[in-house]
């Protein structure tokens, strides 16, 4: 339960934090670097701070990706 709430939690951050930037790869970039952090910091929570991380680049890299591609009208 605790696990799929951090999990949820971190998907959320990302996605609302990914915005940041003015280009793909700014963006992706921006949302992978928060995305990691925020993952370490709940990763740390079941000593799991460095698979917490990865996990959270990778949400918030793909955040960033999709946010640039709804701001550009690729995406409906």
């Amino acid at each position: 339960m605790k696990k799929t709430l951090a999990i949820t939690l971190l998907g959320l951050s990302a996605l609302t934090l990914a915005g940041c930037g003015t280009t793909t790869g700014e963006r992706a970039g921006s949302g992978a670097l928060m995305g990691a952090a925020g993952g370490a910091l709940i990763g740390s929570l079941s000593a799991q701070a460095g698979a917490g991380a990865l996990i959270g680049a990778g949400v918030g890299a793909v955040g960033g990706y999709l946010y640039d591609q709804y701001q550009k009208g690729n995406i409906d």
